[in-house]
Parts: structure tokens; sequence; C-alpha cells
């Protein structure tokens, strides 16, 4: 976007959110590594989270963009070495990241390792050594062929999420987080499959300096906007989880540098940020289900200011005091999110089902029309044979009789 006006309309500021998302560009018919990649180079990240009760999370973004794609292109894209573009790591919470990105992270990697005691105690540094030399010799596992095969399957240690960890895991999760082993990639039952650096990280991309953790700072802050476009300087920490000090020198930084302007958005009470290369579209022709853990909506107080659309998961609600459903999914029409959608894959059945449908206060005549078209493109996309609307939500008897 090249105007110099020090003020945009919500409108102009949803359009440009969008637009650097990646809900601007032009579809193709059949997606490729390319337009693969050019999505990713939107989304900056793609989150990984374990939940399957419709898809996993990381690639319903690339989904949301690209419409129905072979999911093998982000299987390549994140597996070998040579030809390897992304790689897991801790970037906005675990997330696939650009390999480009693995330098950018050594300072978060030193981070950690100063807090092993803090966080990693109960595990003696010789497992960790134990550990990468059964690693080097044998090459990549996960947590359980690692506790076979060191005699660290117990004690098991219960930390105050809940989650039973063996010390194994721990010992490979601190070791992962300092950069000494990294993901190589999953089991077919997500399971991490642990390996050396220098086995999964391409090595011109080992072979590159270093930066400055102020350095790094600027970097992540410099993607961060470009994936939103135009933001607060809340939403550029957020994206890639980083404190509120280094974030405000690096906004400074990118301020006096020419790359980032400070513009005002109507009705938001903070000043955003406007990226010198964000786009102004006249219109978005957006037709998309978003992940709850898509970056359009990761981050609930930029989507109520930019949507009005209020957001909150529900997987860990009791289900007598869930107001929309288990798993749902923000309904994106044009430039608005018009509804929302509580979504399960039935697997066995071969049945997507509509759990619940809701309309948004303002969502446009043809809503539920244009919900069942992507809902039968979605079903399509998961193997699914056929759709099931159960009657809960205003939108659910106008999609049961189109589907």
């Amino acid at each position: 976007m090249r105007s110099h006006s020090e003020s945009l309309s919500l409108g102009q500021a949803r359009r440009i959110a969008l637009a650097a998302q990646g809900f601007a560009d032009p579809p193709h018919a059949i997606g490729t590594m390319r337009t693969l990649q050019r999505a990713v180079e939107r989304t900056g990240v793609l989150q990984v989270d374990s939940v399957n009760v419709l898809q996993r999370a990381h690639y319903m973004p690339l989904y949301s963009r690209m419409g129905p794609y072979d999911v093998d292109l982000l299987h390549r894209a994140a597996s070998g070495q040579r030809q390897r573009r992304l790689v897991e790591y801790w970037a906005h919470v675990q997330a696939l990241m650009p390999v480009e990105l693995w330098p950018a992270m050594q300072h978060r990697m030193d981070h950690y390792r100063e807090r092993q005691y803090k966080w990693w105690r109960d595990v003696p540094s010789d497992l960790h050594d134990g550990l990468i030399a059964e690693i080097r010799e044998r090459g990549g596992l996960t947590a359980r062929e690692a506790a076979t095969y060191t005699g660290t399957g117990g004690p098991r240690t219960k930390e105050n999420w809940g989650w039973n960890w063996s010390r194994a895991r721990i010992a490979l999760d601190f070791l992962y987080m300092t950069g000494e082993l990294a993901v190589a990639g999953r089991t077919s039952q997500f399971e991490v499959r642990y390996d050396l650096p220098e086995r999964v990280i391409p090595r011109p991309i080992l072979e590159l300096p270093t930066p400055t953790a102020q350095e790094a700072h600027v970097e992540l802050v410099r993607r961060a906007a470009r994936s939103h476009g135009v933001a607060t300087a809340q939403d550029l920490r957020d994206y890639y989880r980083m404190s509120v000090a280094d974030t405000r020198v690096a906004v400074e930084t990118l301020v006096e540098a020419g790359e980032l302007q400070q513009v005002a958005v109507e009705g938001w009470r903070r000043p955003a940020y406007l990226h010198r290369e964000a786009r102004l579209p006249r219109r978005i022709g957006a037709r998309a289900l978003l992940s709850p853990f898509d970056p359009v909506v990761w981050e609930r107080a930029r989507t109520e200011a930019l949507f009005d659309f209020l957001y909150r998961i529900e997987i860990y609600t009791p289900a007598a005091k869930r107001v929309h459903g288990y798993y749902v999914l923000p309904f994106l029409l044009g430039d608005r999110i018009v509804g929302r959608v509580d979504l399960k894959a039935d697997r066995p059945a071969r049945r997507l089902l509509v759990r619940a449908a809701y309309a948004e206060p303002l969502a446009p005549a043809g809503t539920a029309e244009e919900l069942a078209v992507e809902l039968r493109r979605l079903a399509c996309w998961l193997g699914l044979d056929g759709i099931t609307v159960e009657p809960r939500g205003d939108l659910a008897p106008a999609l049961s009789a189109l589907t």
C-alpha cells in the first residue's frame, strides 16, 4: 500500500489484514508447492495442535487459502533435509515455520537453555547426553522409542497442566527447545520424531550467521507486520510470542527505518502500524471456514476489533456450558465473518457432521447458501461422502434443506 494516510477506516483495515493473510491472492484450480509456499509466506507460521475432531490444525489454514489441496504437499515441505521448507519449533506456540527462521530462533533457544534448572530440573544431564548419543547412532526417535532404548520409561512425573510425561520425553523436550535436537517429523499417531539438527535443517541454513537477539526481534516483528498488514503493538507481540519490551524496541526500529508507519484505525484505542508493503484491495472475495488456530482469529482481541466477532474456543468448556459448540469454525464471507459452525468429521460413517450453525447479526441474505457450498467442498476434501446437519442454531434449518 503506497498511501501516506495517517488513518484507516475499519473496512480498510479488514481488507488490508485479509490481503496480508492471502485472501486476496488469485485462486488456483490445483494446489502446487509454489502456491503452498506463497500461503505460508502470508501466514508466517502454521500452528500445530493434536486435536483431530475435524482436521489437524496445521492443514486447515492452507485449505482456507488454497482450497482443496493434496496434504502430501505439506508433508513434503516439512520432511527430508535438502529440500525442506518448514520445520517445527516454538514460534507462535508449537508451529511449523520456514526453515530460514532457525537462526533467528537461536536467542530463544539460549533463553530456554539458561532456564534448564527452572523448568527441566528433574532430568539429569547425563540423560541428555545419552539421548543425543542414541539418536546419533540410531537416527530419529520418538519419546516412546527413546524411553525403550535408554530404559527411562519411568518413574513418570505429573506436570501442573495435567499431562504425564516420561523422563525421556521431558529430556527430549528440553533438547528440542534448546536446539540441540530438531523435529524431523511426526508419526501416523502424531508422535514427534526427534533428530539431530544437521540431519533436519538444510546445511545452508545451519551455516548462516546467528543474529543478535535484537536483530532477531526485529526480524520477527517484521514478519509479524507483513502477515498482519496493519496491527497494534500487542498484535505484533503475540504473533511470535515476544516480550512487550522487545516488541516495543523492534517496532521503533522498523518505524525509524520506514518499514512501518503509525496509523490510526477507526474504533481502535491503540495506535496501529501499517507495513509498507501492505495492499489495500477494493474488495475481498473470500469464502472460507477458518480453523480456531488460524492466524486471522487466534488473537481473540484482534478478531473482535477487526470483525466485531466475539470468539472463544470451547474445547475445554464442559459440554453443558458451551455456547456454540466443541470445535467451532468462523465462516468468512467477503471481508466479514458472517457465521460459525461446530463441525466434526465422522470418519467411520464418512459424514461431515454440522453439530450447530449460527449466523452473525449482520449476516447477509444468502449466507446459508454460501456456507452450504463451502461445507460440500470441505467434506469432499476430507474424503467424506455427505453432510449431516443437526438441528441446533438459526442457520441449521436452511443448511439442512441445502445439504
